[in-house]
């Protein structure tokens, strides 16, 4: 089984491919269709602003590779990969996403808390998703970001409360999103990624 990483320069790009090498799974960190093609899974990964990233995987030209393989293997969003999965963001405007999964990505506002929100927070439990399958009752996880989805309940998976519910990790038909980095999460991250090249 082979995951396709792609690449369009995001900044935890090879923070991802260590992890998938630490569990022994088969990766390859691509900017190629006919690899994303060929894959049993993929990764969408990201860090920083999402216009800037939607502009640079744009010009990868992968986009509409990823909507149609997105119909046919599980693709995983991280961080603002997560968020690039959804139909728009409205962080230093208004930029389309992939519309993957129906909802938007607005700026955080919790009172009395700093943004960005980073560092361990607890996901809380919501719709059953295989993503998530032997975490235990009170996983704990690593989080960066200042930008939150928010979209339909039967898409979230679980949340995280930052000053109010925070959507955490999110799923629609084979695909699935982590606000989250479960390559920074320790063994509660790498058995989410064990449970993604499981689906």
């Amino acid at each position: 089984m082979k995951t396709a990483i792609i690449d369009y320069g995001a900044g935890n790009l090879f923070s991802v491919k260590n992890a998938l090498d630490y569990i022994g799974a088969e990766s390859t960190v691509t900017k190629s269709a006919a690899d994303l093609e060929s894959a049993d899974r993929i990764i969408l990964p990201g860090v920083g602003a999402f216009p800037d990233a939607m502009k640079a995987l744009g010009e990868t030209g992968l986009i509409d590779t990823i909507k149609e393989q997105a119909q046919k293997k599980p693709l995983l969003g991280i961080c603002l990969g997560m968020q690039m999965l959804f139909d728009k963001s409205f962080e230093f405007g208004e930029t389309d996403g992939l519309g993957l999964i129906p909802g938007t990505v607005e700026l955080m506002t919790p009172p009395d808390l700093l943004i960005p929100q980073i560092g361990w927070n607890r996901l809380i439990y919501n719709e059953k998703c295989g993503l998530l399958d032997g975490l235990g009752d009170e996983p704990y996880v690593y989080f960066v970001h200042s930008y939150a989805a928010h979209c339909d309940g039967k898409n979230v998976a679980a949340y995280t409360d930052y000053g109010g519910s925070v959507s955490a990790c999110v799923f629609s038909g084979n695909v699935y999103g982590c606000q989250f980095h479960p390559e920074k999460s320790g063994e509660t991250g790498l058995t989410i990624l064990r449970n993604f090249l499981a689906l």
